[in-house]
């Protein structure tokens, strides 16, 4: 059995973890606000901006001159996986369940006889896919030094994507993600951006307008669909964020509540270890003046 000091030092030990989670979480609540409120705000302009690349693209699909982004490249055998994961840690499953969607697609993908290529946004993301899917993985971008996410960014991720799927080097591109929903509930999403999969209307919608274009659908979009590529990794960025702190909230609210009932037990070990040394001492005593 530990002895009297080890179990100070335990129980100090203890009380100067939970401090921290303790500090952990409030940083991560104070910052969690503001980065809900950009997540959200990016959303209405991605959704619209779907709405109106959909809206061209209807007439568009079926011409040859259609952009590869809306078109592809007619084959379906090279894919891309964009993972988008944390820059650090302590936040709970936030990165392992993205992981978790990646290694599942990409095992799939690869049973079916596809190649894959994996390129990763974030250092958790890397680390955990480099064990397994190392030689898959063809670029790492680590954003640990950007003090604020911004369109930048995302222009930046966009540009190298868009490089790469000009040179010929795959064809089919996919978003991952965690959707923030709540502090406690972040959904890993996966999105396919390449070539733009665009939603079939309503079988009770209303027909759309029709609308003449100047210049034409072709050029327009040429000109839309990197930006909509850029767009969505932007909106992925943010959605990530907002998901970090909201896991590393809940993780840090959970470890402080589980390291106060640990140096409950702990006290109360200790308190029960002390008193019963103490009771021994006191029959030795009495036991010592007996005898004489």
């Amino acid at each position: 059995m530990a002895s009297l000091k080890d179990m100070r030092v335990r129980i100090a030990s203890t009380k100067a973890t939970q401090k921290i989670t303790k500090a952990m979480q409030m940083v991560a609540a104070s910052k969690l606000r503001r980065a809900q409120t950009a997540a959200e705000a990016a959303r209405p302009y991605a959704e619209k901006m779907d709405a109106v690349i959909s809206n061209i693209a209807a007439a568009a699909a079926a011409s040859p001159g259609a952009p590869a982004l809306l078109a592809g490249t007619g084959r379906d055998q090279v894919h891309l996986l964009l993972v988008c994961t944390g820059e650090r840690g302590l936040c709970g499953a936030f990165n392992s369940a993205i992981v978790r969607l990646v290694r599942e697609r990409a095992l799939s993908l690869i049973n079916q006889g596809k190649d894959v290529k994996i390129f990763c946004v974030g250092r958790k993301g890397y680390d955990q896919l480099r064990r397994t899917f190392e030689k898959q993985i063809i670029e790492h971008v680590d954003l640990r030094g950007v003090r604020q996410l911004g369109f930048v960014n995302a222009e930046d991720i966009a540009k190298k994507i868009l490089t790469r799927f000009d040179a010929g080097e795959f064809d089919v591109c996919t978003l991952f993600y965690s959707r923030f929903k709540s502090v406690i509930a972040q959904i890993p999403t996966a999105q396919q951006v390449i070539p733009l999969v665009v939603e079939e209307p309503a079988a009770n919608a209303r027909p759309s307008p029709a609308y003449e274009y100047e210049p034409e659908e072709d050029e327009i979009l040429a000109r839309l669909l990197p930006r909509n590529l850029a767009v969505q990794i932007f909106r992925a960025l943010l959605e990530n964020n907002a998901s970090f702190y909201g896991a590393q909230m809940s993780a840090m609210d959970n470890a402080t509540r589980n390291a106060g009932e640990m140096i409950r037990k702990q006290t109360l070990v200790y308190n029960r270890t002390r008193q019963a040394q103490i009771t021994k001492e006191l029959i030795e005593i009495i036991s010592g003046a007996e005898a004489v």
